[in-house]
This record gives structure tokens, sequence and C-alpha cells, in this order.
């Protein structure tokens, strides 16, 4: 299974994962006097907006995320904050529009904080640069963000690191949890996110061995499981594996996966959060 952003924007996992960078965004720019301005970098950036009524939005799973998303009543405060950003961009109502990461972050970005986002795919890269254009404080390049994120982060200090791979390569688990650990040997000031689909235990446990292994600190990981673990090529749940977490990321976890997985999970969906590391 892999997972382009364009095929499954909007759907419940990125409700998760949307909602976490928020919070973990704001969380850091309340720590500007210690660490600087925030410097956001995202390895794998997509095309920053997506029209879910085009060909794009292939799988439909929005239906089942971000616009039950927006018709939902009593939204706890994490899960409202999301809401607001899309109705921003849908000012005659529903859900047409829909924000990737990109985008998110550059709207929420105070004066001397910085997005950076990399795109291997140039077509893209192109869509992504569209979708930034009118902030200034944001960007988005062309590269191989695995690389690119690493210097990147070794120019900045304190980062907010987005990794965000589509799942393509089968490398990519590997190539996420040594580029998490080569940025927080460099910077242990560093948060760094990571966000997978949850399809098998055995395929995300060696992703976490390997987490451990490099003993970088500790993961808070955030699990949002929709059905049972028992099709390992459909996404029935996902993670995100926040290394180097700042005080409040459990509660903030908690809330999020707990209203996703009640509100758009099947009978049995449940949200775990855990420690590794």
């Amino acid at each position: 299974m892999n997972y382009r952003h364009s095929f499954h924007a909007g759907n419940f996992a990125d409700l998760v994962k949307h909602a976490l960078v928020l919070w973990l965004l704001k969380e850091r720019q309340g720590r500007t006097e210690a660490l600087g301005p925030v410097t956001v970098i995202d390895t794998h950036a997509g095309a920053g907006l997506y029209d879910l009524s085009g060909d794009g939005a292939r799988s439909k799973e929005a239906e089942a995320g971000v616009a039950r998303l927006m018709t939902a009543e009593d939204r706890p405060p994490l899960i409202e904050a999301l809401a607001a950003e899309v109705a921003a961009l849908n000012p005659d109502g529903g859900a047409r529009f829909y924000p990737g990461s990109p985008l998110l972050i550059a709207r929420a970005l105070n004066d001397g904080d910085r997005y950076l986002g990399f795109e291997f795919n140039p077509p893209v890269q192109a869509m992504l640069a569209e979708a930034l254009a009118d902030w200034p404080a944001a960007e988005g390049r062309e590269g191989d963000g695995y690389v690119e994120a690493l210097k990147a982060a070794k120019a900045t200090k304190g980062p907010l690191v987005l990794i965000d791979p589509p799942f393509e390569r089968p490398d990519d688990y590997v190539r996420s949890a040594e580029t998490a650990a080569a940025i927080l040997r460099h910077d242990r000031t560093a948060t760094v996110a990571i966000w997978t689909p949850l399809k098998d235990m055995e395929t995300f446990d060696g992703f976490i061995r390997r987490l451990e292994e490099a003993r970088v600190g500790r993961a808070l990981v955030a699990e949002a499981r929709l059905r049972p673990l028992n099709n390992p090529m459909k996404m029935n749940g996902c993670t995100m594996t926040v290394v180097n977490p700042p005080a409040g990321a459990e509660a903030a976890a908690s809330e999020i996966c707990g209203w996703v997985a009640s509100t758009l999970g099947d009978v049995g969906a449940k949200a775990e959060i855990w420690t590794a590391g």
C-alpha cells in the first residue's frame, strides 16, 4: 500500500496528522524566547492544497473524514482548530478545499517563523509553489526530503520537523527513522513528528525498534485505529510518533486520536497513546 497525499487528502489520517501538527507548532511558538523563531521542515510536502471535488481525490476517503469533521457537533478544542482552518478555505461552506501541511503551517506562522517543504515530484512541487505564493515565509523546494531535511535542520535551532512519506518505497520506514535519529543527534532541542499508516504491528514494531536503537530520546506514539488490523493492504489506522515531545503532547494526542477513533471509527475503534525509548 502506498499513500499519495492527493489520493487520500482529507481522510481520517489527515485529521490526526494535521490537528497534532497545528498543536505542535503552537506549542513551539510558545518557546520562541528560548529557542528563537520556529523553522518547520517538511520532508514530503505534497501539493499544499487539494480540491476534493477533482479527479485527484480518487479514494473519496474525505467523505468519511473531513466532510464528517465539518458537520460534527461538540468538537474538542484541538479538533475545532483544524475545522476552523478548513472553514477559512471554504467560505461558502462544505469541504471542497482541504489544506495540506504546507498551507496549514504557512497560515499559522508568526513573524520570524519559517516553513520549508520538500517535494520530489516536479509537477507536484510546482503546485506546492503556487499554493504557497501568498506566504513569503513559506517555501516549497524540489528535492529528496530525507536528505534535504537533515541539511536544513543543521542550519537552524530547535526545528519542528514533519516526516510524512507516501510509503511507495520499501525503505520509507527505515529512512524515516534514520532521518529522525540524525536530526536529533545534531540538535536535542528539535522535535520530529513522523506519520505512518498502521497496517500491521510487525512493520510498525520494526520502525519503533529502529528509533529505540538510535537512542535519541523519548518518543510519544499516538495511535488511532478505526478497525482491526486484519488487512495489511488497507489502512486500518495511523500513528504519529513524536520524538522529543514537548510537555502537553500526550494530552493533545489523546484528545485528537480519541475524537477521531470514537467519531469516525467502526465498532471497536480505539486510540492508544504510549511512550517508546
